[in-house]
């Protein structure tokens, strides 16, 4: 596991929305002497909020519906993940290699995946024990939903592990939490990508950017730019790709921003 510097998130934010469904979060409120939680081995964040101690368990997309475990240092807490129909599109192309990459494409993308989940899969410790604030890093419709299934020719993709923002391209795109910028790349997919740690294993990851501002060790405040909206990697127009992962779980990021930051 990978162990990244410190940095102090002194924003107090109301707790993320309990949803738990694959893709989802559930907050499981712990005995106050709780030093440590897992799910499936890897940590989870413990905050405080109103005088009680949480668990923030990130709830990976692919998780079967039925009871999954936490597990704490001072005991474990079942609960139980329901079932949840995300949207599907299917969609017939004729090109195959725009559905399929060469196998060039293909080692390059596994070369990537690699290097991000490193960054997933790591967990710092901020000084202070809230969970961090969030807002949407752009101001725009949104495009493609968490959790979207796409099928290509009846081939399912992956399902989509993230929230597509309709920004206009050059559009600023901010940091959604304050945090410390872990990781900049070019990516296949992905484009141009910033990734940022906002603590105990809550990593933020802005992509298809047209330029990227900040440098990996950068230390950044919510709302601080990061760099411009854009189309690189696989995009078919401009866009930001926000994904959340909490304990190398990908999870909904309409489940971490307030009721206010949402469009009507």
């Amino acid at each position: 596991m990978t162990t990244l510097s410190l940095f102090s998130i002194v924003t107090h934010a109301a707790l993320p929305q309990d949803s738990r469904r694959a893709g989802g979060i559930a907050v499981i409120e712990v005995n106050p002497t709780t030093k440590s939680a897992t799910l499936d081995d890897q940590p989870v964040a413990l905050v405080a909020d109103n005088n009680k101690n949480y668990a923030i368990v990130g709830i990976p997309i692919s998780a079967t519906t039925g009871t999954h475990t936490l597990k704490t240092d001072q005991g474990n807490f079942d609960f139980s993940v329901a079932d949840y129909a995300y949207p599907e599109q299917r969609l017939t192309i004729k090109d195959q290699s725009k559905v399929t990459p060469d196998p060039d494409e293909l080692a390059r993308y596994h070369r990537e995946a690699v290097e991000q989940n490193t960054i997933y899969q790591s967990f710092t410790t901020p000084q202070g024990n809230s969970f961090p604030s969030f807002v949407l890093p752009a101001h725009a419709r949104f495009s493609s939903p968490f959790g979207f299934k796409r099928f290509f020719n009846n081939e399912p993709r992956t399902p989509h592990a993230g929230l597509d923002i309709a920004a206009a391209f050059g559009t600023v795109a901010h940091a959604p939490a304050s945090g410390v910028v872990v990781q900049t790349g070019d990516y296949f997919f992905n484009g141009q990508t910033v990734m940022i740690d906002h603590g105990q294993g809550i990593i933020s990851m802005l992509c298809h950017l047209s330029r990227i501002d900040v440098k990996i060790g950068q230390t950044v405040a919510q709302g601080d730019a990061i760099g411009l909206v854009g189309k690189t990697g696989r995009a078919t127009g401009p866009h930001l790709h926000w994904s959340i992962s909490m304990n190398n779980a990908r999870v909904d990021p309409l489940l971490v921003i307030p009721a206010s930051e949402k469009p009507n």
